[in-house]
């Protein structure tokens, strides 16, 4: 994907907050004090539910994304980060944390407790999955449609549907969601998705694996392929930890 193709996705993919304070659903969680740039635990604050973590948990990478799961942009990316996950798994922890945009995305909020509630069940990654592949069908429907369709992955997953109905709607899930937004709030995020190398924040455009300015003849968006994630992001990211990247 071109830089000016991701800007027009992301620009509806856009909310402007400030504070360390996220506010949603009457509750606030303050994260003042929270390492975002480490692999969490759960605790009382994210609802008792841990970071969902896919690849080496003990990795001296960790790549975090602030993502909705309505958002177009995000669905786009998938093609590119997947692929170099998947390679790297033995070396790089992905880690996906919910920032949904319920201004512009009125089933992000629904969508994002169908993961948690689908990750009480062991398959957080595979529902995870689903809502990307299956976006465009659930993202315009109105609230019944919705949990019907929702519904139908939960239990093409082998969910037990009355824990996994129960679980959306509980207190933990809300809380977890509201945790990680406000984990993404603090690192001033305002679109999705953002994506970060541990503390480093990935927006750059890279040429012959170097960091140049967007204008330069045949620059390429650090997301805009797997070949320029992983040459430009991935492999330099390892290589500065010490990891043999062969």
């Amino acid at each position: 994907m071109s830089r000016n193709t991701w800007l027009l996705f992301s620009a509806i993919c856009l909310v402007l907050l400030g504070g360390l304070i996220w506010t949603s659903r009457g509750e606030k969680i303050d994260v003042s004090s929270v390492n975002q740039s480490t692999i969490l635990a759960a605790d009382a604050k994210s609802g008792e539910i841990a970071d969902h973590v896919y690849g080496n948990k003990d990795a001296k990478v960790i790549i975090f994304e602030y993502g909705d799961y309505q958002c177009p942009a995000c669905r786009t990316t998938v093609p590119t980060l997947k692929p170099v996950y998947e390679k790297y798994k033995d070396k790089v922890a992905f880690v996906f944390r919910h920032f949904p945009l319920t201004n512009a995305h009125p089933n992000a909020l629904a969508a994002a407790a169908v993961a948690e509630a689908a990750g009480k069940q062991g398959k957080y990654w595979q529902m995870h999955d689903i809502l990307y592949e299956q976006q465009t069908t659930w993202a315009s429907l109105g609230a019944s449609n919705r949990s019907s369709a929702f519904e139908k992955y939960a239990s093409d997953l082998g969910l037990d549907l009355a824990k996994f109905r129960e679980d959306v709607k509980s207190e933990s899930v809300a809380k977890k969601i509201d945790f990680d937004a406000a984990l993404g709030r603090k690192l001033s995020v305002t679109e999705t998705p953002t994506i970060f190398v541990n503390s480093t924040k990935v927006d750059q455009y890279y040429k012959d694996g170097k960091v140049v300015d967007k204008k330069t003849e045949g620059a390429k968006y650090a997301l805009s392929d797997p070949a320029t994630f992983e040459d430009s992001v991935i492999k330099p990211a390892l290589k500065s930890a010490g990891v043999n990247v062969e």
